[in-house]
């Protein structure tokens, strides 16, 4: 039967974060760093606000867009948080997580032969999604010495004349790095010069932990030329509602309209009346989630560094990227041992892209006494190993 699975399906890998996590579910007592999930339940008045909506009997579809409620309280939130202005008729759609509004960006405005750049390390849906687009993906590094930031040097280094578009993902899974205002106008220069469109997921924006996040489609320069991806996953712990949205200039969102219809028709009317009650109500819980993120983040770092594991402190997200180069070990082997011998799951970095390499993702969206366990016993794995 092989032979009747396409060329692109078959050249795409299978997700490395997965793999480890399904190992993970075989075995006893295991601390798992690996999957980015929230282990906050939804606000209360969020699941209150849905399950109304279903005794009421709204459980049909809604328009292929989304409910008028939903993306007219999209475009409030994007203009009072971010600065930003979307047309609630034109350029908002809401789609099934962000990653179906990533995959229906790419699409819709990929042709084969395109050269795509993606900032990596990054979520490992990009490349496959450029691939299957028929697209050529092309990496463009981001180091630890610039704190994972994209830097212009690096993204002119791999602009070509066939390069189209730039994927960027900040604040950055998995290395928890963020772009300032002064980082996006460099990149922004670059993009004008050259034409280039942007796809920027911010799915983590609102877990910005020094300072706010900054949006490049508020530079006045890439409106235009900007498709913005964002959800309710990370910031509400809506990951298992499937509620993402993009926004786009009308004719790049016309396009992604027209693929958004044939694979998912519309997202489901549940999860987008919860959205919709999330951004009306959810400010406080979701406030509160972000103080004990922070707290576990400087928790967990300082003591990854206590144990040789060098490691940057990430100003976004919920992932902590240490260097495991000190104990010899490649970062699958890391991994894998540390799995085996102490029952703690992380992820190589090195599936993340190759700027990954010698690193391992570690989730500390879990409890500090989960954490503080972990860390116990990475410490007697490093200990073993000397």
């Amino acid at each position: 039967m092989r032979d009747f699975v396409s060329a692109r399906a078959r050249a795409i890998p299978p997700s490395g974060i997965r793999r480890f996590f399904d190992i993970a579910q075989t075995m006893e007592d295991v601390i798992s760093l690996g999957v980015g999930e929230p282990d906050f339940v939804t606000p209360w008045c969020v699941c209150e606000a849905s399950i109304y909506s279903i005794e009421q009997g709204s459980t049909a579809y809604t328009s292929n867009k989304g409910t008028p409620q939903l993306r007219g309280a999209i475009s409030r939130y994007l203009d009072t948080r971010f600065g930003i202005r979307y047309n609630v008729d034109e350029e908002i759609i809401v789609t099934c997580g962000v990653s179906e509004a990533a995959d229906i960006a790419i699409r819709a405005v990929v042709d084969p032969g395109d050269e795509v750049l993606v900032a990596e390390p990054c979520y490992v849906s990009y490349t496959p999604c450029v691939s299957l687009a028929g697209g050529i993906p092309v990496t463009v590094h981001c180091r630890a010495e610039d704190e994972f930031r994209l830097t212009a040097d690096a993204l002119a280094e791999s602009i070509t004349p066939r390069t189209k578009v730039l994927i960027t993902n900040f604040p950055n899974n998995p290395t928890g790095g963020v772009m300032q205002e002064a980082d996006w106008r460099g990149i922004a220069d670059l993009l004008v010069d050259h034409d280039l469109l942007l796809i920027s997921d911010e799915v983590y924006a609102e877990l910005t932990y020094d300072g706010n996040h900054f949006a490049p489609a508020a530079i006045p320069e890439l409106r235009e030329r900007t498709i913005t991806l964002n959800g309710f996953s990370k910031a509400f712990a809506m990951t298992g509602w499937r509620i993402g949205y993009l926004c786009a200039p009308p004719e790049i969102s016309a396009a992604a309209l027209k693929i958004h219809q044939y694979v998912a028709l519309c997202a489901p009317v549940m999860g987008q009346v919860a959205a919709y009650e999330a951004l009306r109500n959810g400010e406080a819980e979701k406030d509160a989630m972000v103080r004990e993120y922070r707290l576990r983040r400087n928790l967990f770092v300082d003591g990854l560094n206590k144990l040789g594991l060098t490691c940057h402190l990430p100003k976004g997200a919920f992932y902590a990227f240490p260097s495991v180069e000190s104990t010899g070990m490649t970062d699958t082997e890391f991994a894998e041992a540390l799995l085996r011998e102490q029952h703690v799951a992380v992820v190589p970095g090195s599936v993340l892209g190759p700027s990954g390499a010698g690193h391992v993702r570690c989730a500390y969206a879990v409890s500090r006494d989960d954490l503080k366990e972990a860390l116990a016993r990475m410490g007697l794995f490093l200990q073993s190993r000397k």
